[in-house]
Order: C-alpha cells, then structure tokens, then sequence
C-alpha cells in the first residue's frame, strides 16, 4: 500500500500517540521540505525518556526518534538547511 503525503508529512506508516503533534510543529518550519514517520518498534527494555530526540544528520537531512513507554518509532525529515533545522528543533523541543 503506497504511502499518502498530507502537507510536508508523508504518511507510511501510523503513529504513535503524541508524535503527532510533533511532527504538525516541524511541518510550520520553513526549512522542513519533508517528514516521514517509519515503522513502530516495541522494545523489551524498560521505559526510558518520552519525547522526540534529534540522533543523528543524513544526507537529506535527520533522523529523529520518537519514545513512548516501550515503543520507538523512526522520524526522517528531509530539509533545506541543516543547521537552522537543528536550531529550530534544539529551541522547541530541547
């Protein structure tokens, strides 16, 4: 089943709960050309830290994870400007 774009977020795959809005934030950011959320992992370790985590840059842009209790779910975000992406989401999301 081919993937739906609505706006810059390209939809493959569901979200977790609250990555959502997330990912309507990063869609404002004028350098943001586009998001795509990843499959959903459930791990067996315990829970960590709940929130969205900038991990490493690509070639297009970042990846992202996204935590929730046990589940993780991987945010590719293709953008323009690289260090003003992450400018923007070290301000807004820590």
């Amino acid at each position: 089943m081919p993937g739906r774009r609505v706006g810059k977020l390209k939809v493959e795959h569901h979200l977790l709960e609250g990555l959502e809005d997330y990912l309507r934030e990063m869609e404002r950011w004028e350098v943001v050309r586009t998001i795509i959320p990843g499959r959903i992992v459930r791990q067996n370790r315990g829970r960590g830290a709940t929130g969205l985590f900038l991990k490493y840059p690509t070639i297009t842009g970042y990846k992202l994870i996204y935590k929730r209790g046990a589940s993780v779910q991987e945010v590719f975000v293709v953008c323009s400007d690289k260090e003003a992406f992450k400018r923007l989401f070290r301000e807004r999301f820590g």
